[in-house]
């Protein structure tokens, strides 16, 4: 909530995003969500703005100390299927929804590779709690199928 300590030391700003990025000090996990004209909603945001926005972004996570290590994974947050071409498959009002554009860019990124593999927006915490050795939260990432099929982590 707005005002709390919990705020204060969790949600940071892009500035502090900026300098972790290029200091190497990102934590573990980072969540980032652009926000007014650069979060590229439909009706009054600018998506070339936007594409820009994320696209230097990345640029900067790449050129990172932390790189090396790094998963990047650039999805949204809309409902609706502004971009789909077939009837969002069947759930509960959470979902599965829409499907939504989903890209992974890491050095342990498949090369040329599209996965095929159906997820939800849960799984993105599913791989965070694969990779962690995270016990799930609830049934719903429990259920999930964690990302995988879409990153080679051999050496």
């Amino acid at each position: 909530m707005t005002g709390t300590a919990a705020r204060q030391a969790h949600l940071k700003d892009e500035t502090d995003l900026m300098a972790d990025i290029a200091a190497g000090k990102l934590p573990e996990v980072v969540f980032y969500k652009p926000e007014g004209d650069l979060n590229q909603h439909s009706g009054y945001a600018s998506i070339a703005a936007g594409d820009q926005h994320i696209a230097d972004l990345v640029k900067a996570l790449q050129n990172s100390p932390q790189y090396s290590n790094m998963l990047i994974v650039i999805t949204y947050d809309e409902n609706g299927g502004w971009w789909d071409h077939v009837a969002p498959p069947t759930g509960d009002k959470w979902g599965p929804g829409s499907r939504v554009p989903t890209i992974v860019i890491s050095p342990f990124a498949k090369k040329g590779h599209v996965d095929h593999t159906p997820y939800t927006t849960v799984s993105i915490l599913a791989t965070i709690e694969k990779r962690f050795g995270l016990q799930p939260l609830t049934a719903r990432d429990q259920a999930a199928t964690p990302m995988t099929a879409s990153f080679d982590f051999a050496p």
